[in-house]
């Protein structure tokens, strides 16, 4: 296997809540109050609707169900989540951390150092560390190694998902890959949200169908998938390997995306806050590959 080259599972689709819009020269995130499902194909008006989309949409209805299914049984594999310092002027990941500890790239090279959260770290002051989530999933049968991948720096969205997750294979003795699952959107307000909805996903059991009725069908999946010698062990010890392989999960031809959407870094000239330029962003990336 290639060495510093993640293995992360097979991307088909995304799942999003909110797009990207353009004013004045700049693409800025806009939240929503449903889920998009796209391809992983950009056009002149952004991400191409995946027709995934379309076949779960009620007409005139907005997506806010999404029936899943997990690869993993792990919690940790379907969902990964840390914190991520991106630097202003280049745009890669120097520091990720988990609260406790982080790898941090500095003059010396990747350094093991203690991490206090975005909140207390002084290296991370400025909001440029956040949290950030990956959560990949099934949709249909078409494709069982196939995942639509849902990225997050939001705490509640975080903070529910790694919870449902964790009870989710508790309750069913370990069985989150075989249990019939929906994501669903969700919306609460605040003071600090000066009382405007924010949404975000949740993990449930589906429409209809009780806790006590997915965990009598994800032991039956359990038992036909042991018949024919599916190996669910073996899968979840070979994305362990996959994703230990390299420092950083996400691909470097992906960062300008996910830097956009979720980040939006700045240059280090330019320090207010403001949208950032997406050609002078990629300028900046493209200039710190050639140097490296």
């Amino acid at each position: 296997m290639i060495k510093g080259l993640a293995i992360s599972p097979p991307t088909i689709g995304r799942i999003s809540i909110g797009r990207m819009v353009e004013h004045n020269g700049n693409r800025l995130p806009q939240k929503d109050d449903q889920f998009t499902i796209t391809t992983q194909i950009q056009g002149k008006e952004g991400w191409l609707i995946h027709p995934v989309d379309a076949e779960l949409r009620e007409q005139g209805k907005k997506l806010r169900t999404i029936p899943v299914r997990l690869l993993f049984n792990d919690p940790a594999l379907n969902l990964r989540a840390d914190y991520t310092f991106f630097d202003r002027k280049t745009g890669r990941p120097v520091c990720i951390g988990d609260g406790q500890q982080c790898r941090r790239l500095t003059n010396e090279g990747m350094e093991s150092l203690p991490c206090p959260g975005p909140l207390q770290c002084e290296f991370g002051k400025g909001g440029l560390c956040k949290p950030y989530g990956r959560l990949n999933v099934r949709i249909g049968d078409d494709d069982e190694t196939g995942t639509y991948i849902f990225r997050t720096t939001g705490f509640n969205s975080i903070r529910t998902l790694a919870a449902r997750l964790q009870y989710f294979s508790a309750v069913s003795g370990n069985l989150l890959a075989c249990m019939p699952l929906a994501m669903k959107l969700r919306g609460k307000s605040t003071t600090q949200s000066y009382r405007t909805p924010i949404y975000y996903a949740d993990i449930t059991t589906r429409e209809g169908m009780t806790l006590s009725e997915t965990i009598k069908e994800a032991h039956e999946l359990q038992v036909q998938r042991q018949a024919i010698g599916f190996e669910q062990q073996a899968l979840d010890n070979a994305a362990q390997q996959g994703f230990a392989n390299a420092v950083y999960e996400d691909d470097e031809e992906d960062l300008v995306d996910i830097i956009e959407e979720y980040f939006n870094v700045l240059p280090k000239d330019d320090l207010k806050s403001k949208p950032v330029s997406v050609s002078k962003l990629k300028e900046t990336l493209a200039a710190s590959r050639k140097a490296s």
